[in-house]
């Protein structure tokens, strides 16, 4: 596993735990039931790193459509995320968990746009997991069920990518081997980005 980042959230295998259901045949679900299950499954990724008495989280926009953000306050602090699922999953009728890409803001431990992707299952070790933007592409160190980008100057790119772009494809390795294709829309995303930039005081 690439040391170049800490990252303090691994686990995502819990949020199938709280019988969270991502729904292959209705990726874009109605805003309050989004807004619901994103709250919910941003408990569980961040309960690892929070305390206990930690407030729950707080939707930053009225109506976010694809994507998400949210603000949350932790122990010593603020996190300011956005979240989002894909519109599409291949192959069709894959047993697979929950599917975000999550930005992350922490400022009290200096974390800006922290990038992870949770695929829904476990990922082929010492695998990659590969994101396209157009014509750019990012390849994201793994670790159990989630990737991460190696260093915070490549994420940056990767945010400015994803604010630029109209359609992300995110390709991972199972540890079966089977290979899995995930397309996100981008639009929103540049509005949830700078919902959570202002939130957590961020450029």
């Amino acid at each position: 596993m690439c040391k170049a980042r800490k990252n303090f959230a691994t686990k995502f295998d819990a949020m199938g735990q709280l019988g969270l259901e991502y729904q292959m045949t209705e990726p874009y679900v109605m805003i309050m039931n989004k807004c619901i299950l994103v709250c919910a499954a941003m408990v569980v990724f961040l309960a690892a790193t929070i305390s206990v008495n930690a407030a729950e989280p707080k939707a930053l926009l009225k109506n976010p459509g694809v994507w998400g953000a949210f603000i949350l306050k932790e122990g010593k602090g603020r996190a300011c995320y956005l979240a989002g699922q894909p519109k599409e999953s291949r192959p069709i009728g894959v047993n697979r968990g929950p599917i975000w890409l999550l930005v992350t803001h922490r400022p009290y431990k200096k974390i800006k746009g922290e990038i992870s992707v949770s695929v829904g299952y476990p990922l082929k070790a010492k695998s990659s997991v590969q994101i396209q933007i157009g014509d750019e592409k990012f390849k994201l160190y793994t670790f159990e069920e989630t990737a991460w980008v190696q260093d915070a100057a490549t994420e940056a790119k990767l945010v400015t990518a994803m604010r630029k772009g109209r359609k992300m494809v995110v390709k991972g390795t199972s540890k079966r081997g089977t290979n899995t294709t995930d397309t996100y829309s981008l639009n929103g995303f540049t509005r949830a980005h700078i919902a959570i930039n202002r939130a957590c005081k961020k450029k």
